[in-house]
């Protein structure tokens, strides 16, 4: 099977132009933050050092409870920070039913008292996608209110969460938080954990749910890619709630047919080749394009080398590569 999801970062491109970081241990300056360096050997750094793709690394997610809560962030960051513990195991118990993922949220270099008890419902799934910011009297809101919708003034303009979870892993932190501090957006959030350390920068654009990793500078590209309905195909990680092999799918068609529209390529079908957990997976994956079906095989195998793919990683592991064949529609 020939092509692969996606160049690695160092061989990234726009356009006939290849962009590569000229020092991966390097973090931008940012207001209220110096300029620094990370240990070579952190996450992120030797994620860059190795070139690993971030495609088809979403999340499962497709709803998401948006709770401000400024302070610090432990480990855990629902239940490690000023949130009332009372309340905590309730609203994960609920979320976990319900199957919305629960994050974090501050405005870059906020302050405790600058709080406004703010909360978000969004729900990413395609073709009901929306932001509904409300503000809580108590934490003991959330548990009871409603998740669909109904509650809440809508958003109209995306939103871009920035992990920055430093409690997490120390590359979230170190460069999540100056490119936070820096995008040039309307409605920039760092975040909890999302998700693929090892990428960092990661952002989540929300309602739409794409993921993206290794994003630079001031992720000035991106917003202007979303602010006309497009994604930032260099930085993609894939939509979140859909199967990796359809984000996988959907990166490589969108390179080859210049489909670049938050809402091209949605899956049609979905066939397994292969059973599941065998070392190397296939699938057949096909996708509605705007001339018709685009028809795909999709084949997932182990990263050659293994890794600690986070900096709190105790043992090395494999990651995942995806590699893509168009079978018909182009």
């Amino acid at each position: 099977m020939h092509g692969t999801a996606g160049p690695g970062p160092s061989e990234r491109r726009r356009g006939d132009a290849v962009t590569a970081p000229a020092d991966f241990c390097q973090v931008a300056a940012a207001p209220g933050l110096p300029a620094g360096r990370l240990d070579p050997g952190r996450c992120s750094v030797q994620a860059l050092v190795r070139g690993d793709s971030a495609v088809a690394t979403g999340s499962p997610a497709q709803r998401w409870l948006l709770v401000e809560q400024p302070g610090p962030w432990g480990a855990d960051a629902l239940t490690q920070s000023r949130f009332d513990p009372a309340v905590a195991p309730r609203l994960v118990h609920r979320a976990r039913v319900e199957g919305v993922r629960v994050l974090l949220v501050r405005r870059p270099g906020d302050r405790l008292a600058d709080s406004q008890h703010r909360w978000a419902y969004v729900d990413g799934r395609p073709g009901v996608e929306g932001v509904w910011w409300s503000v809580r009297d108590s934490d003991a809101e959330l548990v009871d209110v409603p998740w669909d919708g109904s509650v809440g003034e809508r958003a109209d303009r995306p939103l871009y969460l920035v992990c920055a979870h430093g409690g997490h892993d120390a590359c979230c932190a170190l460069r999540g938080r100056p490119l936070a501090r820096t995008m040039p957006a309307d409605d920039v959030w760092e975040c909890s954990h999302l998700g693929g350390c090892r990428f960092a920068s990661n952002v989540l654009v929300l309602p739409h749910g794409f993921y993206y990793g290794q994003v630079p500078g001031d992720g000035a590209e991106l917003v202007e890619a979303h602010a006309g309905g497009r994604v930032a195909l260099p930085w993609l990680r894939g939509r979140s709630g859909l199967p990796a092999p359809v984000q996988a799918a959907q990166h490589t068609v969108r390179a080859e047919l210049s489909l670049l529209g938050v809402d091209d390529l949605l899956p049609s079908d979905v066939r397994r080749l292969t059973p599941a957990g065998a070392e190397v997976e296939r699938w057949v994956v096909t996708l509605s394009g705007p001339d018709g079906d685009v028809v795909t095989e999709v084949e997932s195998r182990p990263s050659e080398e293994s890794a600690p793919l986070t900096c709190r990683a105790l043992h090395p592991a494999h990651g995942r590569t995806w590699h893509v064949r168009l079978l018909s529609g182009v």
